[in-house]
């Protein structure tokens, strides 16, 4: 519920803030050569097109469903969002890191746009996901900003790498 208790501009700044991921994505990545974009990050973390194409694929699959199921349906069971996993079965190493940052950069616009559009009341419709227990639409945005301030780190640790 920690999106409801900020105030409209505290909101809008969240907001915000999920609008400027796009951005630190294409401006740390899209300069890269394809063998740049896909060697490993240190102590494993993701390549950058591993990195684009698990945020293209959270953003669409886990938030994306998430936001449209608990704006649509009575308590929905959302469950949980295996990225290694979809990493792994989607061989992400092999897909364009240009089309990951379109994928991407579409999904969280649709998001944020739907957050925009909410009335007052739907923010407090729930449900229950998987690994993490009971989640509001209110919940979305402050989750999305989790995510993107690890992947934030993990971005950075990668730049200091090279």
């Amino acid at each position: 519920m920690q999106y409801m208790k900020l105030t409209r501009g505290q909101q809008q700044e969240m907001l915000q803030s999920l609008a400027t991921m796009k951005a630190l994505l294409s401006e740390t990545f899209a300069s890269l050569t394809p063998d740049e974009a896909r060697a490993p990050g240190p102590n494993g973390l993701f390549s950058p097109v591993e990195q684009v194409w698990h945020l293209a694929d959270l953003e669409r699959e886990g938030f994306g469903i998430r936001i449209s199921r608990l704006r649509a349906e009575t308590d929905p069971h959302l469950p949980d969002f295996d990225g290694a996993k979809i990493a792994q079965e989607r061989d992400y190493k092999s897909l364009s890191l240009y089309a990951g940052l379109r994928s991407f950069e579409s999904a969280r616009q649709a998001n944020i746009a739907v957050f925009k559009s909410l009335p007052a009341e739907a923010w407090n419709r729930s449900g229950t996901q998987d690994g993490v227990g009971p989640v509001s639409l209110c919940d979305m945005p402050a989750l999305m900003q989790q995510h993107d301030q690890a992947h934030r780190a993990e971005i950075e640790e990668w730049r200091r790498s090279r």
